[in-house]
């Protein structure tokens, strides 16, 4: 799957304001940069479009909480996708990721 390793991007809204956080992604690990911040999560493919990130360095609760990863579409360099909480199934938001290289 094109989407599994490699760089990428995430642009969302965040306060009004369009924040962008890039991450590079192995077979293993997810590493995020984002406003200034480095963060690392462990990564687990359920098939070829879910996962579950974990988050190796929570700081509480809520960061310690699993994130569920469902692909719903790709392009070329990019897919459409939808995340929640694991277990959380009321609260799921959508997004766009491009990959970058």
């Amino acid at each position: 799957m094109p989407f599994h390793e490699g760089k990428f991007k995430f642009s969302h809204v965040i306060n009004n304001e369009i924040k962008t956080s890039y991450f590079v992604r192995d077979s293993l690990y997810e590493i995020e940069f984002f406003d200034g911040i480095i963060d690392t999560a462990k990564i687990r493919w359920v098939n070829d479009c879910e996962c579950i990130l974990t988050k190796l360095n929570a700081k509480n609760y809520n960061e310690k909480r699993p994130i569920q990863i469902r692909i719903l579409s790709t392009n070329q360099n990019s897919y459409n996708f939808e995340y929640s909480l694991v277990g959380d199934r009321k609260n799921k938001k959508k997004g766009k990721i491009e990959k970058i290289n």
